[in-house]
Parts: C-alpha cells; sequence; structure tokens
C-alpha cells in the first residue's frame, strides 16, 4: 500500500522547493522505489523543479470531456475520460508525475473528478509512495481527490504573516473529514535567530515544528537560472535540511 505524503502552504513560503527536494531525497536515499508526484496546486511549477516537461494537465484533458463531439464514436464516456487521465501522466525512471491545473471555465466537475479520484487511487496502488503539492485551499484533499493522507507537512516563510497563514491551512486540515496521521510544520529561507523570534507565532498555530529550511543562495541561484532544483547538489544547505527534516518524521520506516 502506498505511504501518502502532502505538502500544503500560502504560494511563495517555498512549498514547491520543499516538495521538490523530498521527491530528490526519496530517489537519491531509497534507490529502488517507485513515486507519483501529484501537483495540485492552480500555479502549477513542479514539473520545472523536477525538470519534467508537462504537455497537458489534468484540468484542461478534463475540460475536453464537457464537449460531446470530443467524445470518438461509441466510446463511452468513461473509457473517454480514463484514457484522457493515462494521457496526461508524465513518465520517468524515478518519478511519474500528475498536473492537476487550474479551473477551465464553468461547469460542474463533479462526474470528472468522481473518477479522477479512482484514477489516482487505483494508480496509487502501483507506487510506493504519492507525494501531493497541494494548493493552500487543500481542495482536492477537502473533496477527497486524494484519497488520504499520511504525512503531512504545512510549509511557512520565516515571518510572522506567513506562520499565521500556516496557523489558517491548520485550521483548514482539523475541519477536513479525511483523516491525517502526521502534521508537520516547516520553515523556511530561515537564518540565525528566526527560529527563537517566531516562536510565540508558532506556538498559537498548534502546529510542531519538524525543522527549517535555512535560506540557501543556491536555490536563488537555481531558480533565477531556470535550472531544476532536482539536481541540486548534495552539500547544498537545502538538502540537507531536507533530509533531516525527512529522517525525523521517520518517513522512509
Amino acid at each position: 500500500m502506498a505511504k501518502y505524503i502532502a505538502v500544503a502552504g500560502k504560494g511563495g513560503v517555498g512549498k514547491t522547493t520543499f516538495t521538490a527536494l523530498l521527491l530528490r531525497q526519496m530517489v537519491h536515499q531509497k534507490r529502488g522505489i517507485s513515486v507519483l508526484a501529484v501537483d495540485a496546486d492552480p500555479n502549477a511549477n513542479l514539473g520545472e523543479a523536477l525538470g519534467l516537461t508537462v504537455t497537458a494537465t489534468i484540468s484542461e484533458l478534463l475540460e475536453q470531456t464537457k464537449d460531446p463531439k470530443a467524445i470518438p464514436e461509441g466510446m463511452p464516456k468513461q473509457i473517454f475520460i480514463e484514457y484522457k487521465l493515462q494521457q496526461s501522466l508524465v513518465e520517468t525512471k524515478d518519478i511519474d508525475l500528475l498536473v492537476m491545473g487550474g479551473p477551465q471555465g464553468a461547469g460542474c466537475y463533479c462526474y470528472p473528478n468522481d473518477l479522477l479520484r479512482k484514477y489516482i487511487e487505483n494508480i496509487g496502488d502501483n507506487y510506493d509512495f504519492v507525494v501531493v503539492d497541494s494548493e493552500a485551499g487543500l481542495e482536492h484533499i477537502s473533496r477527497r481527490t486524494i484519497p488520504r493522507i499520511d504525512e503531512m507537512f504545512v510549509v511557512s516563510d520565516s515571518s510572522a504573516r506567513g506562520i499565521r497563514s500556516a496557523g489558517r491551512v491548520h485550521e483548514l486540515i482539523r475541519g477536513l473529514k479525511s483523516a491525517v496521521s502526521n502534521l508537520h510544520l516547516i520553515v523556511t529561507k530561515t537564518s540565525e535567530g528566526t527560529m527563537e523570534s517566531l516562536s510565540e507565532e508558532i506556538e498559537r498555530t498548534g502546529l510542531s515544528v519538524i525543522g527549517d529550511i535555512p535560506l540557501d543562495p543556491l536555490v536563488v541561484e537555481y531558480d533565477l537560472a531556470g535550472k531544476p532544483l532536482f539536481d541540486l547538489p548534495e552539500d547544498a544547505v537545502s538538502v540537507k535540511a531536507v533530509e533531516s527534516i525527512l529522517n525525523r518524521a521517520g518517513i522512509f520506516n
């Protein structure tokens, strides 16, 4: 059975950076495992962080199913949608990637979303890990598009506003019907004294800090050059920090 890991947080806090480095660590630390990455953030850029080319998002493909003329004559709608979903999967030797994408227009996605949930459940069973880069609103989790969460990391930057936003994400999580087995807070872009300064704000969130990721000049350099964060070297400050976080969380236990 796959272990489901979700990463949540508002835009700009380093959520996708952490997700990319989490996936990098999985591939490097536990060779031979199978990993499905799901980019559920409407502002999808996990593919770029991983160095993968995404040609279509799930929302784009599901939009096509709303046009009856797009479905080949004689093909059931369910089969057509499942075929389109399979087309959206980016497959590599290390990581497979599904990109949800944002809303494409008005109308109900209830039926396609139900099929999408079943599709992710079915293919999820083929992997050791399913890692979800979620949006701050947790829409796909609240709709149970993602079936369950074994580990959730809530990411904040090193600001009081960021920590307060993480607290609001925590409130959303507590209101979900889907159970979250383990919940952790990560603070990014830290420097000396940051965690002490934010200690009172962090305590108010009710979240337990599992680690912080210092501001890494290499991450800035790679982002400016458009280089995949997946290719960061082993001795990068951020890579070492993520390794420590995953070891503390016991992800591979």
